[in-house]
């Protein structure tokens, strides 16, 4: 890395273990390093704690400028005291090691860098310790990451969670259902991973936490999620639709082409098949008019699971990846060919590690569409039939990119193929391009979500675009609710439907219908918080306690008139509240089942399902819930019983 002053910047990172009493035999090496760079004309980076007798040397004819400026604004020294002083033992240590630097080498080097051991350890795995113990700190990774940016705490990114985890283990924090938000909340962009200097497999550890928390230690997962799995179990899609409607999207002429078995399968996913049906036409289209023959698992198509993956659900993952690794095979299947990114993450790289490990014979290659098309172009260029007359910028989804096969420029040559265009890039393109942040974040936080799609949009009208294309339907469908919920004068458009109907067909606009659909989801987001939830429960309290056993309803009638039993209830209903709710529940669905239609909007098919789906994922949520609600409830609670 260069920087303004001439100088190169060569970062050394010693991957190892403070917790290891050779940790700081190992430091002596930085002073080799240190030594080689001064022999050559170098210095050290910056002066800090360590190298404060480097100053002169690091800040050359600015020193005076700084530490004038220093005794001006900050005399006590409490913003980063002792950077330029030093401290008297540590100066003395560090200078003679750099006069024994020779033997402090040897020490160094038998200080076993990169051998340091680890076990399992208060639910946290030995590999994850590892990483945690050998994180530098260094903060190339915090930036970047779209959880710190969308929400301005460190503890979100990368750096924070490896220094949780190392005082989780000292016994100086808890994982709790807070922190463990923290982990699901990453959106597996993996910039982290192509920032971090001691390339840490960072988004893998994540992913193994996931699994540990949710799967193994019961955590809660994001509420929205559960609803997710109940409606995967029942219908195979995340959208609580009917799986006899998965393949209506397909033209009438497609599907007479459409093979029984073949080489090539098409995979559409859940959004494509029921929100933005023109990802999944503009596929097919592309696909046909190259020439390329293919089939399909039509209704028997479920979806790839990722949800599952990220939300900690692995049992439901696993269920789902076996039933569309069957029916691949079934059609007698050689390469799936894929329109959406997280699709294609799945199959080409999640499905075969799974299937090793659950001894699943996986023979099966994976390939986007464009990466199919970009060999045909010969075929399909003289069939474009529409130009394009727009300014079209460029967003690179990151499961297929940095966090997948980095496929960049198939895409780009296919986009570029559309006669008219004017193609731009963002400024943050290929393998530093911005996620759009959806994944989990629309989940789980959608006003997060929505500032990170400002952010990538943002880029977009930067180079005064009209159009940002890309080609996955979770990026498009977190553009178009961004651009709404931002005010942004902007169309998000899937590549294949741009392409698609310029080579001549009719392919509708399903930007209205994305934004219709997303209504009843944000609504059933915004009542799963806590706090909504508990003016729910509110809102039932009459049923609640007509579903009471007869013991505890004279029980709490006493708090109306035996007077401090308010106050003798309080500490008792955390104990009450987790034995009382399994069976109040189901007595209380019916009513909970209408208020909830009444405060979130839904279409039909949904309406219908939800007396099936809301009692699975209330099941699951409610034992990792009712800690969250039981200080909310409590005094409403007392409060209804006092004025009923």
């Amino acid at each position: 890395m260069v920087i303004n002053d001439g100088y190169v910047v060569l970062l050394c990172f010693m991957r190892h273990s403070e917790r290891s009493l050779l940790f700081n035999t190992a430091f002596a090496l930085s002073l080799s390093i240190l030594k080689i760079a001064e022999e050559n004309g170098g210095r050290a980076y910056s002066s800090g704690l360590f190298f404060a007798s480097k100053k002169k040397s690091v800040f050359g004819e600015r020193l005076a400028e700084i530490e004038s400026l220093r005794t001006e604004i900050d005399p006590d020294g409490i913003m980063n005291p002792e950077t330029l002083e030093g401290k008297g033992l540590l100066n003395t240590a560090v200078s003679m090691g750099s006069s024994f630097e020779p033997l402090g080498r040897i020490a160094g080097n038998m200080s076993g860098i990169g051998k340091v051991s680890f076990k399992d350890e208060k639910e946290i795995p030995a590999e994850i310790a590892e990483l945690a113990y050998s994180c530098s700190q260094c903060g190339y990774c915090v930036s970047e990451c779209d959880q710190y940016y969308g929400r301005g705490w460190e503890s979100q990114s990368p750096r924070g969670k490896w220094f949780f985890i190392k005082e989780y283990l000292a016994g100086r924090e808890k994982l709790d259902q807070r922190q463990t938000n923290t982990f699901l909340g990453c959106t597996t962009c993996q910039m982290c991973d192509s920032r971090c200097e001691l390339d840490m497999p960072i988004e893998h550890a994540w992913m193994t936490m996931r699994g540990k928390l949710v799967e193994e230690k019961k955590k809660m997962t994001f509420p929205p999620f559960e609803i997710m799995a109940a409606s995967l179990l029942k219908e195979r899609n995340i959208w609580a639709n009917y799986r006899k409607d998965r393949d209506k999207w397909i033209p009438e002429d497609i599907r007479a082409k459409i093979k029984d078995k073949a080489e090539y399968a098409y995979f559409a996913g859940c959004t494509a098949s029921f929100v933005e049906n023109d990802v999944a036409i503009g596929a097919v289209r592309m696909l046909d008019d190259a020439g390329v023959e293919f089939t399909s698992l039509l209704d028997k198509e479920a979806c790839c699971g990722i949800p599952m993956l990220v939300a900690g659900r692995w049992d439901v993952f696993e269920k789902i990846m076996r039933m569309n690794v069957s029916n691949m095979k079934k059609k007698g299947v050689k390469t799936v060919i894929t329109s959406c990114p997280a699709c294609w993450l799945m199959w080409h790289t999640v499905y075969p590690q799974w299937a090793k490990k659950l001894g699943i014979e996986y023979e099966l290659e994976t390939k986007h569409y464009s990466e199919v098309l970009v060999d045909r172009l010969d075929v399909l260029k003289p069939k474009f039939k529409q130009p394009l007359d727009k300014v079209v910028a460029w967003h690179d989804s990151c499961h297929l990119g940095r966090a997948g096969g980095e496929i960049y420029e198939p895409p780009r040559e296919l986009l570029k193929a559309i006669p008219g265009i004017k193609f731009r890039e963002l400024e943050y393109n290929r393998e530093r391009a911005h996620c759009c942040g959806s994944v989990v974040s629309l989940i789980a936080e959608p006003p997060v979500a929505y500032k990170l799609g400002d952010i990538r949009l943002q880029e977009a009208l930067d180079v005064k675009a009209d159009i940002i294309a890309a080609l996955c339907p979770c990026c498009i469908f977190q553009f178009r609710v961004a651009a709404q919920e931002n005010n942004l004068n902007i169309q998000a458009q899937d590549l294949g439907a741009l392409v698609g109907r310029s080579l001549g067909y009719n392919i509708p606009d399903s930007t209205s219908y994305t934004l219709e659909s997303w209504v009843p989801f944000e609504k059933m987001i915004s009542l799963m918080q806590p706090e909504n939830m508990t003016d729910l429960m509110v809102e039932l309290m009459p049923q609640m306690m007509a579903a009471m056993p007869a013991p505890l309803q004279a029980m709490m009638k006493m708090v109306k008139y035996v007077p401090g039993m308010d106050a003798m209830m309080k500490p008792m209903m955390p104990v009450m509240m987790p034995r009382l709710m399994p069976l109040v529940m189901p007595k209380v669905m019916p009513d909970m089942l209408k208020a909830v239609e009444r405060k979130v909007p839904m279409p039909d098919y949904m309406r219908e399902q939800l007396p099936e789906l809301m009692p699975k994922a209330m099941e699951n949520l409610m034992p990792n819930m009712l800690p969250e609600l039981i200080p909310l409830l409590t005094p409403r609670m007392i409060e209804y019983i006092k004025t009923h």
